[in-house]
């Protein structure tokens, strides 16, 4: 079996994460490994298709002030430094590769719904994960 120095989990702040983050938790200290964790914030832009005739960076400000702020329990529940935590912009699916290649970690552990057929063609962020990762994923079952 590999093993892993540093682990990322990425965490969309539900309570199923919390499935996702014991997991990731419990291979770092099987591994003695150092643990990350990474929340991507999607820009309100993307989920509206870009020109929206409303300011939306009060709302938008809210949402990262409420992420920043579950984020960090999350973190504290699982030990993890604050320099270990990030909280980035973008769609999730390359983001959370993005991250992983920039702190040089050789596990990726995110949720996965299990979806298949038109769903999942319609979008998985674990599937999206899996395909540009730099290094191993472990996608973990969620809501089942």
């Amino acid at each position: 079996m590999a093993e892993y120095s540093h682990i990322l989990v990425a965490l969309d702040l539900t309570d199923e994460s919390r499935q996702v983050a014991q997991r990731a938790s419990a291979l770092a200290q099987a591994f003695d490994s150092r643990l990350s964790c990474v929340h991507a914030i999607e820009p309100l832009s993307f989920a509206y298709g870009g020109d929206i005739p409303m300011d939306l960076s009060t709302i938008q400000e809210q949402i990262q002030q409420t992420a920043k702020n579950h984020l960090a329990e999350f973190a504290r529940a699982l030990g993890i430094d604050e320099a270990d935590r990030h909280l980035i912009f973008g769609r999730p699916e390359t983001e959370v590769d993005a991250v992983a290649k920039q702190i040089e970690a050789d596990l990726i552990v995110v949720g996965s719904h299990g979806r298949h057929g038109i769903a999942l063609i319609l979008g998985s962020t674990a599937n999206g994960v899996l395909h540009g990762a730099p290094c191993d994923v472990l996608a973990v079952r969620v809501g089942a």
